[in-house]
């Protein structure tokens, strides 16, 4: 079963990273001190990344950020729109996601035992899957910004993340807690 096509979605973070998750690998993180224990410096996260059980979505900024997910299968991949493709700034490398049977998306400082009301959740067949992430300029569109600076009805998301499920054999997957490398810088002539 695939799921179906989801809106975006704003999500907001005051720890500078949101996450897709899987809310089975957390549920002893029940008070800040658990939350700290397990998340609270950038080795532990890498520990959950390298198994499957977060994904981070990090620019290191805090804010509201408009995030579509787009589930795929192998019969029908999932992919970016072509609008999508001419607005996009940066790709990440494929990370791995272990779904237990859910996905949620929220800032870091949400993950944890209990579903706080801004969680963004879906349900996802247990499995292993990849998950790319990309970075929109959405301002660069033309009517993507209202006069006052605000992304207009038709902006496209700040993140579209593609999800499908792991290939056959695929095993090398991102580690990094940042999701995406730096741009290479040219040096003067």
């Amino acid at each position: 079963m695939t799921p179906m096509p989801c809106p975006a979605e704003t999500v907001a973070t005051d720890a500078g990273m949101l996450a897709l998750w899987d809310p089975e690998s957390f549920t002893d993180v029940v008070d800040h001190d658990t939350w700290n224990l397990r998340l609270g410096a950038d080795e532990d996260v890498r520990r959950h990344i390298r198994a499957g059980s977060l994904v981070p979505i990090n620019i290191r900024n805090d804010g509201a950020f408009a995030v579509l997910v787009r589930f795929g299968c192998p019969e029908r991949p999932a992919q970016l729109t072509e609008r999508e493709r001419a607005h996009g700034l940066l790709s990440s490398d494929a990370y791995l996601f272990s779904s237990s049977g859910r996905v949620w998306l929220s800032g870091i400082e949400a993950v944890g035992a209990q579903a706080w009301p801004e969680i963004v959740q879906f349900e996802l067949p247990a499995g292993r899957y990849s998950v790319v992430i990309h970075l929109i300029a959405w301002e660069d569109e033309v009517c993507g910004v209202n006069d006052d600076g605000t992304p207009s009805a038709t902006a496209l998301p700040d993140f579209v993340v593609l999800v499908a499920p792991a290939g056959p054999g695929q095993d090398v997957f991102r580690t990094d807690v940042e999701t995406f490398d730096p741009p290479e810088t040219t040096r003067p002539g």
